[in-house]
């Protein structure tokens, strides 16, 4: 193996790919990515498309797939079948992504709240309208049915 040749070192692959290059050789383990080539020096020899392949993987799980999921489809993907398999991921990433964002936006609403209301202790709060149900459950009370908690 040549160093300006078809082949890149690890190091030059994970340079390339932003990557750390003890993340070649998990991925290699999970079978993400091939296990390369030895150069007569026993180092590792990566074809220049191995760094295309890692910008794939961290492009998937930045779009929310896990590392599982990114295996199942790039297998998928393998066997050169077309299906509606990343589509149908894509879809039911979304709907995670809109229960995440309702989840998120309840927070803010609630921590909004706390704010307006000038809350200043999870437990023994003195606001007028504390909204955290807390103050009440430490003191051992419940809160009647249809008052205003989180």
């Amino acid at each position: 193996m040549r160093q300006d040749g078809p082949y890149l070192r690890s190091g030059q692959v994970a340079e390339r790919a932003g990557v750390n290059p003890q993340t070649l050789r998990y991925y290699e383990r999970r079978g993400l990515i091939a296990e390369p080539a030895r150069s007569p020096g026993g180092h590792r020899a990566y074809p220049p498309d191995t760094v295309t392949l890692l910008t794939v993987i961290k492009a998937a799980q930045r779009l929310g797939f896990t590392l599982n999921e990114v295996a199942e489809l790039l297998d998928t993907g393998r066997r050169g079948h077309p299906t509606p398999d990343l589509r149908t991921r894509a879809q039911a990433k979304i709907a995670e992504v809109d229960a995440k964002i309702a989840d998120l936006t309840t927070i803010r609403t609630a921590l909004g709240q706390v704010v307006s209301a000038g809350c200043d202790s999870l437990t023994h709060c003195t606001c007028p309208d504390c909204p955290l149900p807390f103050a009440d459950l430490a003191q051992g009370h419940a809160r009647p049915e249809g008052e205003r908690s989180l």
